[in-house]
């Protein structure tokens, strides 16, 4: 029997499980509970830090083997790894590209932009505290300007509200809280959470770096981490899997980033859309466990849904590294059946990458899919007419900011102090974690990069993520950067669209640098001495792991309290960096007829142009003032300019956010036009949040990015493709859009949309949409949280009468 209180809580969950219409059956979820509670099993942490929490490989295998049986086929890795975390395994279909899978997450992991509005909508949900382990970690808002240690402090002081307010919803909810100067959240995770066969979901993009250790870790939306931390199963559109053959061995210069460098050079920023992409092959062997990190990482660029490696002798070792042994001989008794993939599994594409034969790639500018092998890019930079000279170089970041990183680029530095010369351009070092960066001092690593000139950022994301203080170019200066970051759109860096953004391995940044001119090959090119020599570079080397073991540096874990029920989390109605959510209107039962288009949108739409970064995170927590960002950076197809727009009720050219407001104000919903894989790139909800609060109904697209399409439907906005893609061509900026017959709104059966000309021609189009039946209704209600306050506020009706 349970406890009374143990009834309660299953009361609350039914609840909002009904609310959100995640789950069909609230007797199943009563013995789901039972079976998981009575079930004996070994008892191994999910980390040190949650000692009371433990690893569920023997409910996963047995999950596992009710679907083996049922499909009677051998299985991919990620297949294993998804269906082992089916909510009902017996009776949940599980078709590739088809069917919704409904799954039980092990954790979520939220950095400190997203979580606000995550951690806004959780109290939203009425519930006390959250039921499946959770972290929120503070990364984003630390702007680079001088050196580490004085930006965090300036970073604290100016980011405190929204610090003091994460960290107290942290304590009240039961959420790890790690402060700022932790360090990124991907590497926080790698360190201390991340393990084989995990399923994790994170706000960002990035979440996929935890397949380094064998885990699906899957970047969401704050909306879908507010279902997994009530407990509710997450849904996602079951992947199609595509495998990446490994061959060979990684030597001399090429490095794990080349890996992923190259197939986006293959896939395209589209190319994994809808996929996971699982690497396998003899090659693995020869990738440290923070290397297959790094490839895992940048998967989310070619719009992967995430990425992952086998469990082998690679992760053991960093498990061991990071005081995680248990963990390791615990994924030793399930490699076989949990960790790795079935003999003879089926992927629906295979690359092949004969690692022997990589070259060193650097990719851009503007697009992390545009490959160039090192000995190519200096004829590409001169006929492309880039700036050939280096302004800045930027190691470190989530994506290579490893031990071994370091170890690596320092082994170049030596040879350059050696040489008596210095980096010819601007040089920065970012560290993943206070360990990482306690580690690297204590080792004098830091120390070489600095006498090549490097500086030494803050544990946080920085340029990479664009919180960049950058004072050496002008605005609309046309320059060149080179970075070992993972995304390089315009803009992203610095917010100069002039830049050029190259992406490369630490060890060619740090080459590059060196040189200062994006024509240098370090493979073959020599570098002057201080004596006037000739010399050239050796190859990188360097330790995967520290010989001395990491230092773990400044303790910046807070641990929630056993109880917080007592601890309020107080916004102050006045503030400018949180506002309360306010429900947005549910859906009046009428079509949407002679909508104004706010923007026709041309080429290229990332969540970077819909929701710009930058300055403009210190406003993640407060909807309204962000939501001066929207679309600024988009380009109108009207007058190829960013945001500058015709305000169609006035005839007036205007902001796009302003003329959204207007239309708001006079109660003129509108649409927005966009073109292919829109909604690339980060996986901020505030893209999705900011149209449907300034009042947009739907976004008319050829296709989206998996992420963005989720994140509009959860927050009650119509997200449609055109049937023909051709059709983007038919609709001009100031037409009229009509989308008719949405009473009728089903999975599978498109909409019709009629277009109005300004010179009072009609046609009508067929538009397709990806809704089942539970997100039809979060449209009806609305948004997905509307249909959870609707309910609760009946039930306190009920109870009232």
């Amino acid at each position: 029997m349970l406890s009374r209180s143990s009834s309660l809580l299953i009361s609350s969950i039914e609840k909002f499980a009904y609310a959100t219409q995640t789950i069909s059956s609230v007797r199943h979820l009563h013995l789901t509970r039972t079976v998981y509670a009575a079930t004996k099993s070994k008892q191994v942490s999910l980390s040190p830090l949650e000692p009371n929490k433990y690893i569920k490989y023997e409910k996963h295998a047995a999950n596992l083997e009710i679907v083996k049986k049922r499909l009677n086929q051998p299985l991919t890795l990620s297949e294993k790894i998804l269906y082992s975390h089916a909510d009902d395994p017996k009776n949940q279909q599980f078709e590739r590209g088809k069917s919704y899978l409904r799954l039980r997450p092990d954790r979520v992991a939220m950095q400190d932009a997203t979580a606000q509005m995550a951690v806004l909508q959780f109290i939203s949900s009425g519930l006390p505290n959250v039921l499946c382990p959770s972290t929120i970690h503070c990364d984003h808002l630390i702007e680079a300007q001088v050196g580490g240690e004085q930006d965090l402090k300036r970073a604290k002081d100016l980011n405190k509200e929204v610090y003091n307010f994460l960290a107290t919803a942290s304590a009240k909810y039961d959420i790890g809280f790690w402060k700022p100067g932790s360090g990124i959240i991907h590497q926080i995770i790698l360190e201390n959470y991340a393990y084989p066969g995990l399923l994790l979901i994170g706000t960002d993009s990035h979440t996929p770096n935890g397949g380094g250790l064998g885990g699906l870790c899957i970047g969401v939306g704050g909306a879908d981490a507010v279902d997994v931390m009530a407990n509710m199963p997450w849904e996602l559109k079951c992947p199609k899997v595509i495998g990446v053959r490994l061959t060979g061995e990684l030597s001399g210069w090429t490095a794990p980033k080349d890996v992923i460098l190259k197939l986006a050079g293959i896939l395209t920023v589209k190319g994994g859309t809808g996929a996971i992409v699982e690497y396998f092959g003899p090659g693995v062997k020869s990738i440290s466990c923070t290397g297959m990190a790094t490839i895992c990482n940048m998967g989310a660029e070619i719009g992967a849904t995430t990425s992952v490696f086998p469990y082998n002798e690679r992760m053991a070792e960093y498990l061991k590294a990071t005081k995680r042994e248990d963990i390791a001989s615990f994924a030793n008794e399930y490699k076989d059946v949990l960790l790795t993939a079935d003999e003879g599994a089926k992927y629906d594409r295979v690359v092949d990458i004969n690692l022997s034969e990589l070259q060193p790639h650097v990719n851009g500018p503007f697009t992390p899919d545009l490959a160039h092998p090192i000995n190519k890019l200096g004829e590409e930079a001169v006929k492309n007419k880039w700036p050939l000279d280096i302004r800045v170089g930027l190691i470190g970041s989530c994506t290579n900011s490893s031990y071994e990183d370091m170890t690596r680029a320092a082994s170049i530095a030596q040879q350059a102090i050696e040489k008596g010369i210095k980096a010819k351009s601007q040089y920065t070092v970012t560290p993943g974690s206070e360990q990482i960066r306690a580690t690297i001092e204590r080792d004098g690593i830091a120390q070489k990069l600095r006498e090549i000139g490097g500086i030494v950022l803050a544990n946080a994301c920085g340029p990479c993520i664009g919180q960049w203080d950058r004072q050496d170019v002008k605005k609309g200066e046309k320059n060149t950067i080179i970075s070992s970051y993972n995304r390089n759109f315009t803009g992203r860096n610095d917010a100069n669209p002039q830049t050029h953004a190259f992406v490369a391995s630490p060890d060619i940044v740090t080459a590059m640098i060196l040189s200062g001119d994006i024509r240098f090959n370090p493979l073959t090119d020599y570098l002057t001495a201080a004596d006037g020599s000739k010399f050239k570079l050796k190859p990188p080397s360097g330790d995967n792991l520290p010989s001395q073991g990491f230092d773990p540096g400044v303790d910046t874990y807070q641990e929630p309290p056993k109880d917080g029920s007592s601890l309020k989390v107080d916004v102050d109605p006045k503030s400018t960096r949180l506002e309360l959510l306010e429900p947005f209107q549910t859906w009046d039962g009428k079509d949407l007829v002679d909508l104004p288009i706010l923007i026709k949108i041309k080429g290229k739409c990332t969540t970077d142009h819909i929701s710009a970064a930058g300055p403009w995170l210190k406003y993640r927590g407060h909807l309204d003032n962000i939501s001066n960002n929207m679309f600024i950076a988009a380009v109108n197809e009207e007058n190829s300019e960013a945001n500058n727009i015709k305000n169609r009720l006035t005839n007036q050219w205007g902001k796009v956010p302003d003329v959204a407001r207007y239309y708001k104000s006079k109660n003129v919903p509108w649409v927005v036009i966009g073109d292919e894989n829109y909604g690339e790139g980060s996986s901020r909800e505030h893209a999705a949040l900011e149209p449907r609060h300034l009042g947009g109904r739907a976004i008319i697209v050829k296709s989206f990015a998996r992420i963005h399409e989720t994140n509009l439907k959860k927050q009650g906005l119509l997200a449609l493709t055109f049937d023909n893609p051709s059709d983007y061509d038919k609709i001009k900026p100031d037409d009229k859009i009509s989308i008719v017959g949405l009473n009728k709104l089903a999975p599978n059966e498109p909409v019709e949309c009629r277009i109005k000309h300004a010179d009072g021609r009609t046609e009508t189009i067929k538009l397709n949409h990806t809704f089942n039946e539970p997100q039809i209704e979060w449209f009806k209600a609305g948004s997905a949280l509307n249909a959870m306050r609707t309910y609760f506020a009946s039930r306190k009706e009920q109870k009232q009468a």
